[in-house]
């Protein structure tokens, strides 16, 4: 058609002059285009690592330099690295006013284990028998009755310092109370009887 001969090949399109890569700001090529597939494979990057073992230590070290954040967070009190439970002004405020007081629940576990120790050594007297159980509901009621005293107190003064108290401070003030003083974490930052207000 138009003077070509159906037999006269067309001409091949030149790849590589369409792969070349495009002029830069002055007009010069900077070099081949890389083909497509080259581009993609350049672009993706592998699900699994490929060295698993180095994979495998990186993360045992991100748990342990996380493990010595939230440790040292224990011992200072620093909020950045603590728990989302123990987070937050008013949680703060509530481990300061539950330090600062003598808490007969701190030693109910002591307690516990003494009377389990004297009803074991006189189980076959009925009468000590009988005494260790009322003596053990006598310290639960004690302990309840201390708890929900100390819960309305805290209130109180939270409501007064920050106008409110926050869902769960109740629960959070009570079980804090029933550990005992050096096992608490985090650990206590005020001694027994200071003032923290």
């Amino acid at each position: 058609m138009f003077g070509r001969k159906k037999d006269e090949p067309e001409s091949p399109v030149n790849v590589e002059s369409a792969q070349q890569a495009p002029e830069t700001t002055d007009g010069r090529k900077t070099g081949p285009t890389p083909k497509r597939n080259a581009q993609q494979a350049n672009r993706q990057r592998p699900l699994v690592p490929t060295d698993r073992k180095a994979a495998k230590e990186a993360q045992r070290q991100q748990r342990v330099e996380a493990q010595n954040r939230l440790r040292l967070a224990n011992e200072t009190g620093d909020e950045r690295y603590l728990m989302p439970r123990d987070k937050g002004e008013q949680k703060r405020y509530t481990r300061n006013f539950i330090d600062s007081r003598w808490m007969f629940g701190e030693f109910m576990m002591f307690i516990i284990l003494a009377f389990l120790v004297v009803s074991l050594v006189f189980q076959r007297n009925l009468q000590i028998q009988m005494f260790v159980q009322a003596a053990l509901w006598v310290v639960i009621a004690l302990i309840i009755i201390e708890a929900i005293v100390t819960t309305i107190l805290l209130k109180k003064r939270l409501v007064a310092k920050f106008g409110h108290m926050e869902k769960g401070v109740r629960m959070y003030a009570a079980m804090r109370g029933m550990q005992f003083r050096k096992l608490r974490l985090p650990k206590p930052q005020v001694k027994r009887g200071a003032n923290i207000d």
